[in-house]
């Protein structure tokens, strides 16, 4: 059975971001994720964490200037210090948190055979930090109709890098809302790559909503998803349709057994 983990990030926006925790754990989620955790301090939301019995169980390193539509730096020419202050940075907050993986964004450039050498680079400079930690570092595809411009833009691409990278702690974050607007076919593709797969995450296509409407049948993805052996978290990344709590049904049914 999958284990869930909320996004805070889309989940509970209702709330003031440190209230989100409460929430979800009342909810029935036992992990959370989110975008970023810097604008609060490491402690305050490991003491979220704890006093509601929740795990981290992701966040991304900083993606530069997100307000003005920078979506990552790990490819971006010139930005090599900012990237790896990035990282010291990230996993300072994960070894705080408990967080075993964080998620690093590629950010909007072309995709050329220059950007992909500085990509692989920096992304072994991540995983080299990280390991020493215990920690993995992920990258995720994104649909180029969300993020136009992404360097990043499908499963198979991101699997060709993580070969080239080379680094056991590297991995994919394999989302199957970006994958099926992208790529399709999405339980062969993760059967073929379950060994890279490290993080999990759903939402409907195309809305982006609860996972139990749309195109996909979540009910067979993630049998199939379990049947792979995938044992970690499903970050639920998705905008509820009509108020989180709302719209959590879903989740009631995988916890009271009747998927």
């Amino acid at each position: 059975m999958p284990q869930f983990a909320a996004n805070l990030s889309m989940m509970f926006t209702e709330l003031p971001f440190l209230e989100r925790f409460k929430a979800a754990s009342e909810a029935g989620f036992q992990a959370v994720e989110y975008l970023f955790p810097y604008d609060y301090g490491k402690t305050e939301i490991a003491t979220r964490l704890n006093a509601n019995g929740l795990a981290q169980a992701l966040f991304n390193a900083h993606a530069g200037d997100w307000t003005n539509g920078e979506r990552g730096l790990a490819s971006l020419a010139g930005r090599e210090q900012e990237f790896r202050d990035s990282i010291v940075q990230a996993l300072d907050y994960a070894q705080i948190l408990g967080c075993p993986k964080v998620h690093i964004m590629a950010g909007i450039t072309e995709n050329t055979s220059d950007t992909q050498d500085l990509y692989v680079d920096n992304l072994q400079h991540a995983a080299d930090q990280a390991a020493a930690l215990g920690i993995e570092v992920l990258i995720e595809p994104i649909n180029a109709r969300d993020m136009p411009g992404y360097f990043l833009g499908s499963v198979t691409q991101a699997i060709d890098l993580l070969k080239r990278i080379d680094r056991p702690n590297a991995r994919l974050q394999f989302d199957y809302y970006h994958a099926q607007i992208t790529s399709g076919d999405v339980t062969m593709l993760m059967r073929e790559t379950i060994d890279y797969i490290g993080h999990v995450q759903i939402a409907s296509v195309p809305e982006r909503h609860e996972p139990d409407a749309g195109e996909l049948n979540y009910l067979y993805v993630l049998e199939a998803l379990d049947a792979a052996g995938y044992d970690g978290w499903v970050g639920c990344e998705y905008h509820p349709a009509a108020g989180t709590v709302a719209g959590l049904g879903w989740l009631a049914s995988y916890q009271g057994g009747t998927k």
